[in-house]
């Protein structure tokens, strides 16, 4: 069930991926020479009429889109290309405008954006979304924010400066902060204060083992219904809600690099097939909430500004721009090996990470 699963988020995810890089550029023009999902030896393939080959290859843990014009599947631009005719540079990447390469490259990690809005606002549209002003209607047993002086019918405007519209705003600012202590910024009776609160650590281990460690204040809302909500309502939520993960995982990314949160909480392929195979056993809902979740993952990481992901690539068209001119050769292959040996070096490390976590490892 795990491999099935792995293979039934990663491949869809990844394919649309590709095709969001090859469909914009299709519409510059800009010929691809290989659609790949993933990587190694081709198992299968064909060639369309346009010169682009099809391959679905022996590992499957991503895929690429190669443009005319590109020396290898990192974009890495063929010198050669420079020796080409007018005509033949017409259809290569490379010699594409700034904007449109820009564009190209972010058509991928978009893709994968919409993937998440477009289930979320499935859901929304199906289920409702869940509304409740930021008004505290009881405590929890050992509530963190009772202890901390706080009553019934207070109502939440900010926390740590960052202002709060709704209930479910709250977890967002809360649970990635176990212990640590926040200023919330509140109104009571129609008069403003402050107050610090040292968050609860809350530990709980789910049906599968897996534990999960969150902050709390320790309070219910006073009332939360479903608003039914039509397309445009549904999407724009759905938006939001993708974005506040997308901030989450910023948080927790910044946590781990500082220490704040430890390393066995980055995960790899393993990690992935492990959740994909809980989710999909927790019924469809379950699974594809967690696709939109790894859709959002995939987004996100080939962001990062490291060279060989669409982030590095998109730093680099930046770099251009200011400079008005590409970066060197030399500079754009160093860039890619120093990107490609760190993509190889963190694979590695979550990899290890992964296996030692399984629980024949002792993990």
């Amino acid at each position: 069930m795990m491999i099935g699963a792995f293979l039934l988020v990663l491949g869809p995810l990844v394919v649309l991926h590709e095709l969001g890089h090859y469909l914009v550029g299709r519409a510059f023009k800009v010929k691809a020479d290989v659609f790949s999902i993933g990587f190694g030896k081709e198992l299968v393939g064909w060639t369309d009429k346009r010169g682009t080959r099809w391959r679905i290859a022996a590992w499957p843990l991503g895929g690429f889109v190669q443009f005319a014009g590109d020396m290898n599947p990192t974009s890495v631009p063929n010198p050669d290309a420079e020796k080409a005719s007018p005509e033949e540079k017409k259809g290569m990447f490379q010699f594409a405008t700034l904007w449109q390469r820009a564009l190209i490259v972010l058509a991928g990690p978009l893709m994968n954006l919409f993937v998440a809005v477009g289930i979320f606002a499935a859901f929304n549209m199906a289920y409702g979304v869940p509304t409740a002003t930021p008004v505290i209607g009881e405590f929890s047993k050992g509530s963190a924010a009772q202890a901390a002086g706080f009553k019934a019918g207070d109502r939440i405007v900010a926390i740590d400066g960052t202002r709060v519209e709704s209930f479910m705003d709250i977890a967002e600012r809360v649970a990635l902060y176990p212990g640590r202590t926040i200023t919330i910024a509140a109104e009571r009776g129609g008069v403003s204060f402050t107050q610090p609160v040292k968050l609860a650590t809350d530990v709980q281990k789910d049906r599968f083992g897996n534990e999960i460690r969150r902050g709390l204040l320790g309070i219910r809302p006073a009332a939360m219904e479903f608003q039914d909500v039509g397309p445009i309502k549904a999407v724009m939520t759905g938006f939001d809600q993708s974005m506040g993960i997308i901030r989450t995982m910023a948080a927790g990314m910044v946590q781990i690099v500082t220490g704040e949160r430890p390393l066995d909480e980055l995960g790899g392929p393993i990690k992935i097939a492990k959740y994909s195979g809980e989710q999909l056993s927790l019924g469809w809902l379950s699974f594809v909430s967690f696709a939109a979740l790894i859709s959002i993952n995939l987004a996100f990481i080939n962001l990062l500004p490291i060279p060989t992901l669409d982030g590095g690539h998109l730093a680099m068209y930046a770099a251009e721009a200011v400079r008005r001119k590409p970066l060197g050769a030399r500079s754009q292959e160093w860039a890619f090996r120093t990107g490609m040996a760190f993509m190889l070096a963190l694979m590695l490390f979550v990899t290890l990470n992964d296996i030692a976590s399984l629980s024949i490892f002792g993990g």
